[in-house]
């Protein structure tokens, strides 16, 4: 149970003219909070010009209030207005990635209120690709902010039932787009320095920007934890992020040497690859081929959630590649954050 005792609507969304966009439309133009479906996670949505909308997203969540959020677009027009000036690099980076998983950060203009970016005087602007996304928006006719539609610190939501057990009674509309298509939240890039800073791995890789840019910075927050008290630019750099209830820690080694330690925890359950499996003696929820990390990334936030269904309270989560420029390395820095920065290293 909850304080907030919202009927909460929760209607499929079948085309971008249906019903249950009709309805998110006109509860966002009321200052109301809706869940929306994206490419990468489900969406918490409100105004994002509105402070006092963007307010409610954090009440909903129980989000810190020095956790910045990204507005969605759904036009290149519409970027102008949310900054102080396009960088070319910017340009680059939309002619490639937008619409797609990849966020940009840029100086905000006077128009985006100062909750958006947490009181920093930049602001985070993606273009998601789902169709359900992009109708909202340009029916809204304002840019959307919209963190993953869950409660603070939990697996982000991957399909409309995660957004359900999370933020059911708590907002009025979730819409249900179907399941995402790349299972992690967007990339991060900021545009703000002399180098092209990553600052949050994503469904766009390090790798596919440095085709496009030439060179970047990969900020050391995606593979340490950040300064509890200081200020940071993107979402997903701060706290433990995408955690189930159960303690969860990483194991860096072979197969055999995990399945090894694994079974010798008693009531552990081991949240591993396929090929783990012959060697494990205990519980286990497997999140995909060790070599397929676009597999990983569509699984391992419904992997973690499943372990809260089963009551799971200890975890040892196989440890995907860290070395690397691809998606590895975007499911390692969630894997990473869900485990509170906690690594085994096989002996």
């Amino acid at each position: 149970m909850n304080a907030y005792n919202i009927s909460t609507k929760l209607l499929k969304a079948e085309s971008p003219d249906s019903g249950a966009v009709d309805l998110a439309v006109q509860l966002l133009n009321r200052g109301e909070l809706v869940a929306i479906p994206t490419e990468t996670v489900y969406g918490l949505a409100a105004n994002g010009l509105d402070p006092k909308a963007v307010e409610k997203i954090y009440e909903a969540k129980g989000r810190p209030k020095d956790n910045p959020f990204i507005l969605h677009i759904a036009e290149m027009r519409e970027l102008a207005p949310l900054v102080r000036f396009i960088p070319k690099e910017a340009l680059v980076l939309a002619r490639h990635y937008w619409p797609g998983p990849l966020t940009m950060i840029l100086k905000r203009s006077s128009i985006v209120p100062s909750i958006v970016s947490a009181g920093l005087d930049t602001v985070a602007v993606r273009m998601p690709a789902h169709p359900i996304a992009r109708a909202i928006i340009q029916r809204c006719g304002f840019p959307l902010a919209a963190p993953s539609a869950n409660l603070s610190g939990s697996p982000s939501p991957t399909k409309a039932s995660h957004v359900w057990a999370d933020m059911e009674g708590r907002i009025p509309l979730i819409v249900d787009g179907g399941d995402c298509a790349v299972g992690l939240e967007s990339t991060v890039v900021a545009l703000t320095g002399k180098v092209p800073r990553l600052l949050r791995p994503g469904g766009v890789t390090p790798e596919e920007l440095e085709k496009v840019l030439g060179r970047i910075e990969i900020d050391e927050a995606v593979l340490s934890s950040v300064d509890q008290e200081g200020p940071v630019a993107s979402p997903g750099m701060k706290y433990k992020h995408y955690a189930p209830k159960a303690e969860v820690v990483l194991y860096e080694g072979s197969s055999a040497a995990y399945a090894k330690y694994v079974n010798g925890q008693e009531g552990a359950y081991a949240l591993c690859f396929e090929e783990d499996l012959p060697l494990l003696t205990g519980p286990y929820i497997c999140y995909g081929p060790a070599n397929q990390p676009e597999m990983q990334a569509k699984k391992i936030f419904a992997a973690l959630r499943e372990l809260d269904e089963r009551r799971a309270e200890k975890v040892i989560a196989h440890s995907p590649a860290q070395t690397g420029m691809g998606m590895e390395l975007s499911v390692f820095d969630r894997l990473l954050r869900s485990a509170g920065f906690r690594i085994i290293t096989e002996p």
